[in-house]
């Protein structure tokens, strides 16, 4: 949360401001924007994050309500199969939401937009130039390394769960 907030919004915060086409008129700027971000990256990683805790939260409430403590959770089938389909869900919401992010943002933003603005019934196309361009790259491969890491440490989390439940490792 901490990396998205306050990293996301300073190389990300202003782009529509500092996003500028050719030629330099608000329409073709406003127009070109939307055709480069049909969503913002803040606004996709807030709804993957919000999406993602969903299943845990559905557990952790369900847990709460029932007043399951955390060995019953090892030792009752019902919990533990309970437990890591939340967890198998959050990989598959993890995995669709890393396969998105790959198609709205790919791996590298280019310093230049080619902007078809046919619909404006304008017969052109418009080179745009993309502010920060690079940091923005950067940031994006922490945002897929940082999605890679939180499905792996899941998958471990499902594992340790199995080899816990049979009997492979001890419960401390």
């Amino acid at each position: 949360m901490f990396f998205l907030g306050v990293l996301g919004f300073a190389v990300y915060g202003n782009e529509a401001l500092h996003f500028s086409c050719d030629p330099d008129k608000r329409e073709v700027n406003l127009f070109c924007y939307n055709q480069f971000r049909p969503i913002t990256p803040q606004v996709f990683w807030a709804l993957q994050l919000v999406i993602v805790l969903v299943p845990g939260a559905f557990f952790h409430l369900y847990a709460t309500c029932k007043s399951i403590k955390q060995e019953d959770i090892l030792q009752k089938s019902f919990y533990s199969g309970f437990y890591m389909f939340s967890v198998f869900l959050r990989i598959v919401l993890e995995t669709v939401a890393f396969w998105l992010q790959i198609q709205l943002f790919g791996f590298k933003v280019n310093a230049i937009y080619m902007c078809d603005v046919g619909a404006l019934e304008k017969k052109f196309v418009s080179r745009c130039m993309v502010p920060e361009h690079l940091e923005k790259t950067i940031f994006l491969i922490a945002m897929y390394t940082f999605t890679v890491i939180t499905v792996v440490l899941c998958v471990a989390e499902i594992f340790e769960i199995s080899c816990r439940r049979l009997g492979f490792l001890k419960n401390q």
